[in-house]
């Protein structure tokens, strides 16, 4: 490992960043690791949708957290949400250049963990029965 100024080690590969562009990198990144974002994004790289249509393509989000996800993924310019003057308004959500530019990653990253799935499901089993082992051996 390199040491960096002020004796902090750095991993291999590790890339310097400008001042603040860590900063920069985790904001993004909390927006799109979060639980939902991802599998708006997704859903949204179809083609644009309907408030109603993206809660029924998202197994298990509830409207509060889709509500939240679109108004954060608006503000980061990922989604664009359009108003249309009918009675009632219909609002439709889209993604915007910069989230379509988000759709190789997320996907690369689902390919990736279908691809793994039974490697990371075998991996959490040894974990689990590890643990299992050392509470077991702790509680005598």
């Amino acid at each position: 490992m390199r040491t960096a100024q002020g004796g902090t080690l750095k991993s291999p590969g590790h890339t310097d960043h400008p001042e603040g562009a860590c900063v920069a990198i985790r904001e993004v990144l909390d927006r799109v690791g979060d639980k939902w974002s991802v599998l708006v994004v997704e859903r949204l790289g179809g083609g644009p949708k309907r408030f109603g249509e993206l809660r029924r393509s998202v197994e298990g989000i509830s409207q509060r957290m889709l509500t939240l996800s679109l108004r954060a993924l608006e503000r980061d310019g990922i989604v664009t949400r359009t108003v249309f003057p009918t009675v009632p308004p219909s609002v439709e959500y889209a993604l915007t250049p910069l989230g379509r530019t988000l759709l190789e990653p997320i996907c690369g990253l689902a390919g990736w963990a279908e691809k793994n799935r039974e490697k990371i499901q075998s991996a959490r089993e040894r974990f689990d029965a590890r643990a299992k082992r050392s509470r077991d051996l702790t509680a005598r």
